[in-house]
């Protein structure tokens, strides 16, 4: 996590003293791409298998692309609407209870949200960020009775928030934290994610 951090923020103060952006106003559609730090805090989980417990923290980095559209409702603010998609590896959470095995494995996740946002600069927007996600896992459930499996299609609220400064006329870069609770009441499934993410404006 340190190492993208201390990269986004390299990014960003690079970005700044680069050559004078001109009449950058985060207007219109946009298509993106982004690498994410995902963090899963996860206890006992009600799964499509019964209740499970898979270990309590995992950490994993996730890839997605995004499109949106930005309107200008005033000189300095900004909303928009914007979707994506994220596929991971590497990112199952796993565990179980003695004589037992589990394996909670996200496929992958979309997500439809708006933001808000101010022009502390021209070119450099601050935002907040609400909306709704998806994540498709399989679970796995290995007893000494036999093997349950079965997919879970979870819904959950994200907020979130973050900075983007534009670099050229149609190219920008994203710092973001996001929250989303994936535990749909049935137990605790929190996701913590960082995401880095390149913008290109039409």
């Amino acid at each position: 996590m340190k190492k993208l951090i201390i990269a986004s923020a390299a990014l960003l103060a690079a970005s700044s003293v680069s050559a004078t952006v001109s009449a950058v106003t985060f207007n219109g559609p946009f298509v993106g791409a982004q690498i994410t730090w995902n963090h899963d805090e996860a206890g006992s989980v009600g799964t499509s298998v019964g209740r499970v417990n898979p270990s309590n923290e995992h950490d994993a980095f996730i890839g997605g692309a995004f499109v949106g559209y930005d309107y200008k409702i005033a000189p300095k603010v900004v909303i928009g609407a914007e979707a994506g998609f994220s596929i991971g590896a590497d990112d199952a959470l796993t565990g179980g209870a003695a004589g037992s095995a589990l394996v909670l494995d996200p496929k992958y996740s979309i997500d439809v949200s708006t933001r808000a946002g101010y022009l502390v600069q021209e070119n450099t927007l601050v935002y907040v960020r609400g909306g709704y996600s998806n994540v498709r896992a399989n679970v796995r459930l290995t007893e000494a009775s036999g093997v349950r499996s079965g997919e879970d299609n979870r819904d959950a609220w994200m907020v979130g928030g973050g900075v983007e400064h534009a670099i050229t006329q149609n190219i920008s870069a994203r710092l973001e934290y996001r929250y989303s609770d994936l535990s749909e009441g049935r137990g605790s499934w929190d996701r913590h994610q960082m995401l880095l993410g390149a913008t290109y404006r039409f």
